[in-house]
């Protein structure tokens, strides 16, 4: 059998005439860069997070570049963030001439410890960088607290935790600034590149919808140095579709987690824990093991998709070993990295191909099964 880590083919087969319909609409119309689908998708994200404003742009990772930009993050400063992330996160800062400075994750979460940030600020600290991972928010309250003590902002990288809830709090809402991605993979993935910025603040809200579009406004003149990153319309269309379907596709990988959760139970193997405050939209379903990469071998010999997020935490990334770094600093975030696995967790999987999923673990765990 095979168990594909995402199956989107299968998702399309669901919604095909609707996302046709869609696009059409757009081609008939040839208006492709921002216009009313963009901004329609806008509306339709700020009802659904409870975000005041909202702004469309060509990516997640140009989300969070231009939420520090927004806010002056400039050379000179810092920002402080988790080491275990997609590279997207420290990059937004790096871009910008500032420096990351990484905090440890929690060990059950493998969210940003906020017990750990407060002894990294600084006079150069200018904001706070919680990432919302594998579908789960941050312990958001003792973050802002601190933030708000030292005079900082909160950007929240919510490019997994789209529709996940703290307190009752959607992702991207508690802080300054949230920012989403709509890459493919994701709950909510358009066809193509695509994110937002979501915020409570209209001034700031204004300042983004300036910089997407090279820091024009009117046309042609600028005020400021922006960047161009304009969520296309065909990207609109497709997100704006399948929206309606967020909640119960979210649903349902909630639903397959609890099936891997209680057939893992008497497994020698770390499930997700989810703050019972939290409400998770599983964007990953991460297994902690012993002899990780054997067992992925194992699965991938059986057809079974897997995948590690992520083998190398930022601080020891070639790129940032000028920020005198080493192996040992952030032990959580590499063991993190060393131990945990990505299993299938869509909402189109099936019992039956999760009973394969599960029979071929506990079978590796057990010592039965062989490579």
């Amino acid at each position: 059998m095979n168990v594909p880590l995402l199956d989107l083919k299968a998702q399309y087969a669901t919604i095909r005439e609707e996302i046709r319909d869609a696009i059409e609409e757009v081609l008939a119309s040839q208006h492709f860069i921002l216009g009313p689908k963009v901004t329609g998708l806008e509306q339709q994200i700020a009802e659904y997070s409870g975000a005041g404003y909202t702004v469309g742009v060509a990516s997640g990772s140009d989300a969070l570049l231009l939420a520090l930009m927004a806010l002056d993050v400039g050379p000179g400063d810092e920002v402080i963030t988790t080491p275990y992330s997609f590279f997207a996160t420290a990059s937004a800062v790096s871009r910008l001439g500032a420096t990351p400075v990484f905090v440890d994750i929690q060990p059950r979460t493998y969210n940003i410890d906020p017990k750990k940030i407060e002894e990294k600020i600084t006079e150069r600290t200018r904001a706070i960088l919680p990432v919302h991972l594998f579908g789960q928010m941050a312990d958001m309250d003792p973050i802002v607290e601190v933030a708000k003590r030292h005079g900082l902002k909160v950007v929240e990288d919510a490019a997994q935790s789209i529709g996940a809830t703290y307190k009752g709090k959607k992702a991207g809402t508690i802080g300054e600034l949230g920012c989403f991605s709509f890459f493919p993979s994701k709950n909510l993935g358009g066809y193509g590149d695509g994110g937002m910025v979501v915020t409570n603040d209209e001034q700031i809200a204004e300042r983004i919808r300036v910089l997407r579009v090279h820091g024009s406004k009117p046309k042609y003149y600028h005020q400021v140095v922006g960047i161009n990153s304009r969520l296309d319309a065909l990207q609109a269309a497709v997100l704006s579709t399948k929206l309606s379907y967020l909640e119960g596709w979210s649903a349902a990988r909630r639903r397959n987690a609890a099936f891997y959760d209680a057939a893992f139970s008497d497994v020698n193997v770390e499930t997700p824990y989810i703050e019972p405050f939290n409400v998770s939209i599983y964007n990953q379903y991460v297994l902690r093991v012993a002899c990780r990469d054997d067992l992925m071998a194992h699965l991938k010999n059986q057809e079974i998709g897997c995948e590690i997020y992520y083998p190398v935490p930022l601080h020891l990334q070639a790129c940032y070993q000028h920020l005198g770094y080493r192996e040992g600093d952030f032990p959580e975030s590499e063991r993190a990295a060393r131990k945990t696995l990505a299993l299938p967790v869509y909402p189109e999987l099936t019992e039956m191909q999760q009973e394969y999923v599960v029979s071929h673990i506990k079978a590796f765990v057990s010592g039965e099964a062989s490579l």
